[in-house]
């Protein structure tokens, strides 16, 4: 850090109504799906969960709640599409990812539309679901590049290892 004060979510009960909210909210939800028959309503828990912490997350400005929010988001939303919508094998794998890898973004977008932190670092593992999963959905050439990445990934983590062991000792990588 470079001195400043970040402000923090506050423990003195100051946002305790942010917190009541939302878990009035959500108990009506559940509520309502014990006493009406709503159809998929259990494959709606993880999503509106993760809904949940998200709003809970930016009225409160905290990116403890966003991370959170963001993962549950994109599983329950890739788990609902993958049972409601009528897809093939790699197609099922391709929208359960790239939503995942949307939830990560949500994480990334949210930090800094909301909170004094910032969380680039969501976007590697967002990128990289979405880009499997784009990939899985084009098909065709796309699922032979996968493969093909899919057996050598390894050799990148063997020049990784070369690049560090003869890069020059002066010189510095800097995060």
């Amino acid at each position: 850090m470079n001195g400043e004060n970040i402000p923090t979510m506050k423990n003195d009960g100051s946002n305790r109504w942010v917190r009541g909210v939302a878990l009035i909210l959500l108990g009506l939800v559940f509520l309502a799906g014990q006493l009406y028959d709503l159809p998929s309503f259990g494959q709606l828990f993880i999503p509106v969960l993760g809904l949940v912490f998200l709003v809970w997350g930016i009225f409160t400005r905290s990116s403890g709640l966003l991370i959170p929010g963001g993962i549950l988001a994109g599983i329950g939303t890739g788990v609902y599409l993958m049972q409601t919508l009528p897809l093939e094998d790699s197609a099922e794998g391709g929208v359960f990812l790239v939503s995942f890898g949307a939830g990560f973004g949500l994480i990334t977008l949210l930090s800094l539309l909301f909170t004094p932190e910032k969380h680039w670092w969501a976007l590697w593992p967002g990128g990289i679901m979405g880009l499997v999963g784009a990939m899985l959905l084009t098909g065709g050439a796309a699922l032979d590049v996968l493969s093909f990445i899919g057996t050598y990934w390894p050799v990148a983590i063997i020049l990784q290892g070369i690049y560090l062991i003869f890069r020059k000792r002066n010189q510095r990588i800097t995060p």
